[in-house]
């Protein structure tokens, strides 16, 4: 037997209490950037948040997906890392994840306060802002390499000189790997490698995990969670012509989603 459709005004109702939820959610998180205590641990937020987006966007949501990915940037227990370390900017991993869940966050509130206005003027409301959207319209056209024996040193200082999260790895005739800023901080740093003396290869993901840029970025998320990465080569005809990463995943949602004004969030 069908359930009776939900009145307009209950619809109504039940997205405000959401967005109320949201809001409190973020405004909880502040204190993680701000470096502040928090009575919460970050794995207790997280948990949090994740059961807040499951409950209001359903389990298969593509932003419950994207804030379990966003996740995998943080570099736990780098504060006081080595010198080498800070010039391969793996310092920076703990903080970029952050301002990727509040990203997610703030999202979910804008898509949110789209489905508001669509239910007020009597549409439907509450599509994803990625429907439609395929790889090619949010990858990185640039791609960029390191030879395999180089030191992770020079990884990490191509990695600050061209400002990415990632590098694909070549053996002069080939590209074999992918290494990325958290590949330094947990596979280098974290298991006391020297980074002037330790190859890339030693470190890389393999293999080269990618995706033709014909395909939705739905498709894109889901194998980065799946395959728990940040970054994969793009394709054309199978030839790598890009990277997307989960930057750039977060970029898409931010400008499609739109600000939400009301939001009050930085």
């Amino acid at each position: 037997m069908r359930k009776p459709p939900v009145p307009p005004a209950r619809r109504r109702l039940f997205v405000e209490r959401d967005i109320e939820r949201l809001r409190a959610q973020l405004a909880k998180f502040q204190p993680f950037l701000s470096r502040r205590t928090h009575r919460l641990s970050l794995e207790e937020f997280d948990a949090a948040a994740e059961r807040l987006l499951g409950r209001v966007f359903e389990e298969t949501s593509e932003l419950l997906e994207t804030y379990a990915y966003a996740k995998l940037g943080e570099a736990a227990g780098l504060v006081n890392v080595p010198e080498e370390a800070q010039e391969s900017g793996a310092h920076d991993v703990e903080r970029e994840s952050l301002h990727q869940r509040k990203q997610v966050l703030e999202s979910a509130l804008a898509e949110l306060a789209e489905a508001r206005s669509g239910v007020a003027s009597g549409g439907a409301g509450g599509g994803s802002p990625l429907a439609g959207v395929r790889v090619a319209d949010y990858m990185s056209t640039d791609v960029r390499s390191v030879h395999k024996d180089a030191s992770l040193k020079e990884a990490g200082r191509l990695l600050s000189k061209w400002k990415v999260g990632s590098l694909l790895v070549d053996d002069h005739r080939r590209y074999i790997g992918i290494i990325t800023d958290t590949d330094l901080s947990r596979k280098g740093v974290g298991r006391g490698l020297d980074p002037n003396k330790t190859p890339v290869e030693a470190c890389m993901s393999k293999p080269v995990l990618s995706i033709e840029d014909s395909e939705p970025l739905v498709t894109a998320i889901a194998l980065m969670k799946a395959k728990g990465v940040r970054h994969l080569a793009t394709t054309e005809d199978a030839t790598i012509i890009g990277v997307l990463s989960i930057s750039d995943v977060l970029c898409a949602y931010s400008e499609l989603a739109g600000p939400d004004e009301e939001s009050g969030s930085e």
